[in-house]
């Protein structure tokens, strides 16, 4: 995809510059042979558009690619479209690049814009909803000429750049929509990527070959084999012992002891943020009892016990222990300075006293039972975060149960409503993309809510972001979002824990890694070392 490519292009550019200098950095049609990634991330299907998740992000990155990019600092550069223009209130203009082929050999026009668009919206049925959301206010799309999509929608939207900036373009097939039992099935999947697709085994490796008649260029490595090791200490091992070249999400933990044995280890913090979620719609929630382990009514719903729970959470433990610095604690969905952030949102230390005032004015003076579900090894620090999180809730009476699951179980399990409260994470191009499938209410029909798996509702914030999102990419926008924000995060929907750091370790193979905010783990990013 177009972001990795080219994200970050200054730092890149420097990098090329110094390691050109020194004639170690293969030129042009001078690829490097194997890059062997050691990554955290489970790609979950061969479909571009099934499921909005980062393992499918980064992975299907190398093959596929949007019209808009966002580069390090979150700002939108041109990718397959070259330029884009509001031409009225409910009309976009997008122009093309020239001479982008697929990997079948096929010249990228307008009319696969168009066909990726109408797949998502019209076709795909994605049980999280995907994308949709992305697409659901364009009313039509059209292909006046090859290299120009024309985009009717049904309101004013003026942040469509950005939603286009998640969106990976496919090759419009012979007939009908391509399926996603198809994709999964075998056909290969056809981008305009560096890398193309060569094969995938679920759960275990993903092999690329390069490109070589990419439109920007010949990519660094002739071949990229992606190994799934969800065990943060098996990665680590792999880097140690020279069997890989990059493992990603490496634990702070596990910093020192890889530079001690030779390794070097990039970083950078993270636009995403790590929470606990609250069911505050059932009237009575699987794991939560009273202290003798009877069913009681559903706590969540009052905001007296949500609140008393963020106060009872201690994230400097959280930063300071588990995450051993390398990551932020956190008041809102992305680090405070970040477009749409709050300044007035900073994050509180525990007050235990109040928490339990608050837990007595509610109705539970001696608090109650629950189970703390979460995901393990998916996150830097997940598990211990539950054990943390429950430790500290335990100093005011609810006694919380950690439950961990591989991610592929707890996600399964929380679509379905097994849980009441869980520790979750998300990450998005933007504040409003959080707010907007984080916190929103759910509606199918608007494409809100998708990740609001505690079916929470706030017509007042709803009312708010809607005319946030209203409003033209700029100081007024930002300043609308922050003030939904507030809004929300005083209703506690959820707790805000950290934003940690994403950290990748490479070995000598590598003459540098450029880590985005985003988190993706690609090839692109990698640079060869000097021979």
């Amino acid at each position: 995809m177009q972001i990795q490519s080219r994200f970050c292009s200054h730092r890149l550019a420097a990098l090329l510059i110094s390691l050109t200098f020194w004639s170690g950095l293969p030129g042009p049609g001078h690829a490097q042979e194997e890059l062997r990634i050691a990554t955290s991330y489970k790609l979950m299907t061969l479909d571009p558009h099934y499921a909005n998740l980062n393992e499918n992000t980064s992975l299907l990155s190398h093959i596929y690619e949007r019209l808009v990019y966002q580069d390090d600092r979150l700002d939108l550069k041109p990718g397959l479209a070259v330029s884009w223009r509001a031409v009225s209130d409910r009309q976009w203009e997008f122009k093309l690049r020239e001479n982008v082929r697929f990997h079948d050999g096929s010249p990228l026009t307008a009319d696969d814009v168009v066909y990726t668009i109408e797949r998502i919206r019209d076709f795909l049925k994605s049980p999280s909803g995907g994308f949709r959301s992305y697409v659901t206010g364009i009313e039509s799309v059209s292909a006046p000429d090859p290299l120009t999509v024309l985009i009717e929608t049904d309101g004013a939207v003026p942040n469509l750049p950005l939603f286009f900036s998640s969106i990976f373009v496919m090759n419009r097939p012979a007939k009908g929509f391509e399926t996603t039992e198809d994709l999964n099935a075998g056909h290969p999947p056809n981008g305009t990527g560096p890398y193309r697709f060569e094969s995938w085994s679920s759960g275990e490796s993903l092999r690329l070959a390069g490109n070589d008649d990419y439109w920007d260029g010949k990519p660094a490595w002739s071949k990229v084999t992606f190994r799934v090791i969800e065990n943060p200490a098996a990665r680590v091992a792999a880097l140690s012992t020279g069997e890989v070249d990059v493992a990603d999400a490496i634990p702070a933990r596990d910093v020192a002891s890889l530079k001690e044995r030779g390794a070097r280890v990039a970083s950078v913090g993270a636009a995403r943020v790590n929470f606990v979620q609250f069911d505050v719609a059932r009237d009575t929630l699987p794991g939560v009892t009273d202290k003798s382990g009877e069913p009681i009514a559903n706590p969540f719903k009052n905001p007296l016990v949500r609140r008393a729970l963020t106060l009872a959470t201690d994230r400097g433990i959280l930063v300071d222990k588990i995450l051993a610095g390398y990551g932020t604690a956190a008041a809102q969905v992305f680090p405070n300075g970040l477009p749409g952030t709050s300044a007035k949102l900073l994050p509180e230390a525990p007050n235990y006293d109040e928490a339990k005032m608050l837990l007595a004015k509610a109705g539970f003076p001696d608090g109650f039972n629950l189970v703390l579900a979460g995901p393990a090894s998916r996150y830097p620090g997940d598990a211990e975060s539950l054990q943390a999180v429950a430790q500290s809730w335990a100093r005011i009476g609810v006694n919380a149960q950690p439950a961990a699951a591989p991610f592929s179980v707890f996600n399964t399990k929380r679509a379905a409503g097994d849980y009441g409260v869980w520790y979750g994470g998300t990450s998005g191009e933007a504040v409003d993309i959080i707010l907007h499938t984080l916190l929103a209410s759910p509606d199918p029909e608007r494409g809100t809510g998708a990740l609001n798996f505690g079916k929470y509702r706030n017509e007042a914030f709803d009312a708010m972001l809607a005319r946030a999102e209203s409003i033209a990419v700029g100081p007024e926008r930002n300043a609308a979002l922050a003030q939904a924000t507030e809004l929300v995060m005083a209703d506690q929907p959820i707790i805000p824990l950290y934003h940690f750091h994403h950290i990748v370790g490479y070995g000598s193979r590598i003459g540098s890694y450029v880590l985005h905010p985003r988190g993706w783990t690609t090839a692109m990013q990698t640079l060869p070392a000097m021979e």
